[in-house]
């Protein structure tokens, strides 16, 4: 089955979630996603009837505000980004400008979507000042409104009734998950840094992450965690201790597309975190323990 992804998001996981599905525990009651995003896992999960009910956080605001129009307000989201659609036509690159300064104004969940659906490659830029800044694609339109609208309620009927959706701090979210729960996380890029990033509207800090991780064990609550990974011979992403008990896997997430610009063969691996909890409720047999010591990293499909 084809999952719908209403919201464009360079970085979305959206091609790993069958990679990731698989490692998720029968009758979970609530999937929580800290950092939601795209929410390409919580959609590939309700597609499969992977959890009873969703949680999806975001500290973005106008992102959780989206959201929640496409959730529980399909058709009148669907309707005002046709109308947006419809509108740019014959001056596109100025009606972008001027939409995404007045998003930046008003934080309106309707200009947030056309903006994401019209800006490069789906990669979202925020300045020092939160301020949606990234350049429209002027080589296309956007995503057809049909198409957009059709998703929409695909997304709509998975979600409506049984999803929450908040925008706080992660750690207030993860404060509410219990052992019949489970945390997906995908953190922004390498996870870990306060200072400006302009690809994620707010960072995090390392230490307070690995804190939130040890109460998760403390408390019992499986998680599943997309955190760093390496192209070629580049690694990016600090380390995790092994004190956390967590396996490591990999993802082979196909050529990168900087690679690709620049005429080169490097394939992009991403790394997949399971909490110890999670591999004895799923009585799995890893080929090895990882930790930040192992030389050679076994790809998902050797487990």
């Amino acid at each position: 089955m084809k999952a719908p992804h209403p919201i464009p998001y360079q970085g979305s996981k959206r091609n790993l979630a069958r990679y990731i599905l698989p490692f998720f525990p029968q009758d979970i009651d609530v999937l929580f996603e800290p950092f939601a995003g795209s929410a390409a896992i919580s959609i590939a999960a309700a597609l499969h009837g992977k959890a009873a009910r969703f949680h999806l956080n975001d500290i973005n605001a106008p992102l959780i505000a989206l959201w929640d129009e496409i959730i529980n307000h399909p058709k009148r989201i669907s309707e005002k980004y046709k109308h947006l659609w419809l509108e740019q036509q014959g001056d596109e690159r100025k009606y972008y400008d001027f939409l995404r300064d007045e998003f930046n104004k008003s934080k309106r969940p309707d200009y947030l979507l056309y903006l994401l659906a019209r800006c490069v490659k789906a990669s979202v830029r925020y300045n020092a000042n939160g301020e949606f800044n990234q350049s429209p694609d002027n080589r296309r339109l956007g995503r057809n409104p049909q198409q957009m609208t059709e998703d929409i309620l695909a997304v709509s009927r998975l979600f409506a009734g049984k999803t929450t959706v908040t925008s706080q701090d992660y750690k207030e979210v993860l404060a509410l998950s219990k052992t019949t729960d489970l945390v997906y996380m995908d953190p922004p890029y390498q996870g870990v840094s306060v200072t400006g990033d302009p690809r994620y509207f707010s960072g995090i800090d390392f230490d307070e992450f690995l804190q939130e991780l040890k109460r998760l064990n403390q408390r019992n609550v499986p998680f599943i965690l997309s955190y760093d990974g390496r192209t070629g011979q580049k690694s990016y992403g600090q380390n995790l201790p092994d004190e956390l008990g967590m396996y490591r896997l990999e993802v082979d997430a196909g050529r990168s597309t900087q690679a690709t610009l620049l005429g080169r063969d490097d394939v992009t691996y991403e790394s997949v975190y399971l909490s110890g909890n999670l591999v004895e409720k799923l009585a799995i047999e890893p080929v090895q323990m990882l930790t930040n010591r192992t030389t050679r990293q076994p790809a998902l499909f050797e487990i």
